[in-house]
């Protein structure tokens, strides 16, 4: 019995917590706006990107301090590039030893072509030879059938014509194997010449790693915190520093699905910080997670973390960001009011206020 009433009291305990964090809650969400106005907490954050090499390395100078502004293309920081170097002018003379047999295997097809002519010269000079020797061999069978001249003489014609033919096939498959030569020939400038492509390619491969090796900023921001130093050795994929882009500055905060629902995307929103409660930040919402979450664990109180919320992001506007780059800061913490119902005024206390 005495177990029972230890339950009942402590499942009532915990209904008495969460009903009065459920008021907390609540009340913190109108704040006296009225029920047309919801906030949320959450803190400033920007778009980090951490600048990395792409090839493993010591890191030769840093260019940029922790706190610097700097322009997309601006170098930030140099790797070592002296076996990049070396392997360059290694390319470059391979690439200048496949030029050379490129124009040696050309004038080796010039050679054979010239070959080749003179083959079909020499064919078309036995051909006449043997054309020579035929009208010779007629003429001698047709006198030794009339007696006017020696057999003897005819099978001299015959045999000399049998040697212009051969003569004639021989000069034929030195034009064959002339032929072959100047296709072979054609097919060595065809391979000296893929060769050069590949020496170019290689160059063009080690160039864009030497250029890699100047990081340079991807795009406008500020130097968030260096990672690594001059004369540290870095692995592929290493860290050198982090950038922060302060155009893309917003602020996450939480709200329950009934809260939600109502909300549409570019709605109009304020964000109050904690340093600066006297400026009122004009920002839209951006985002609107479509799957519901825990709240976040810097909830205080353990019966608000059970409860599903939606990830919602309000964005500052970019044009008004550059305009004031120097005073943005990231990680300040603050408020973000949004109206549930676009046809209120905003209250005197959420006016745009960019000046105290």
């Amino acid at each position: 019995m005495k177990k029972i009433n230890k339950k009942h009291l402590l499942l009532l305990a915990l209904l008495a917590v969460a009903a009065v964090a459920a008021y907390v809650w609540q009340g913190s969400l109108d704040s006296g706006y009225g029920e047309g106005f919801v906030s949320g907490n959450g803190r400033i954050e920007a778009t980090e990107i951490d600048v990395a090499t792409k090839q493993a390395g010591r890191v030769e100078e840093i260019l940029v301090r922790e706190g610097s502004f700097v322009q997309a293309g601006m170098p930030l920081a140099r790797m070592q590039v002296t076996v990049l170097e070396a392997q360059r002018e290694e390319a470059r003379a391979q690439h200048q030893q496949a030029l050379n047999a490129v124009n040696s295997a050309r004038a080796q097809v010039l050679a054979r072509e010239s070959e080749q002519q003179a083959a079909r010269a020499l064919v078309a000079q036995r051909e006449a030879e043997e054309d020579a020797a035929r009208r010779r061999y007629e003429r001698s069978r047709v006198l030794t059938g009339r007696g006017s001249l020696s057999q003897q003489q005819l099978d001299d014609d015959k045999a000399a014509l049998l040697g212009a033919s051969a003569a004639v096939s021989a000069a034929r498959a030195q034009v064959n194997a002339a032929e072959a030569g100047v296709e072979a020939a054609r097919a060595q400038v065809v391979g000296t010449e893929s060769a050069v492509a590949a020496a170019a390619a290689t160059i063009a491969r080690i160039q864009a790693d030497i250029d890699d090796s100047q990081l340079s900023a991807p795009r406008d921001g500020r130097v968030q915190y260096l990672i690594a130093q001059p004369g540290e050795v870095l692995g592929g994929g290493g860290k050198v520093l982090n950038l922060v882009d302060l155009t893309d500055v917003y602020m996450t905060f939480f709200l329950p699905s009934e809260l939600v629902g109502r909300l549409a995307l570019g709605s109009e929103a304020r964000i109050l910080l904690d340093a600066a409660p006297e400026y009122v930040i004009p920002a839209r919402i951006s985002f609107i997670s479509d799957i519901a979450q825990y709240t976040p664990k810097t909830v205080e109180t353990a019966s608000e973390r059970q409860k599903l919320m939606f990830r919602v992001r309000a964005q500052v506007d970019p044009d008004l960001l550059r305009a004031h780059l120097t005073q943005v800061k990231t990680g300040l913490p603050g408020v973000v009011w949004v109206r549930l119902e676009q046809h209120q005024p905003w209250p005197e206390d959420l006016t745009v206020k960019l000046e105290p």
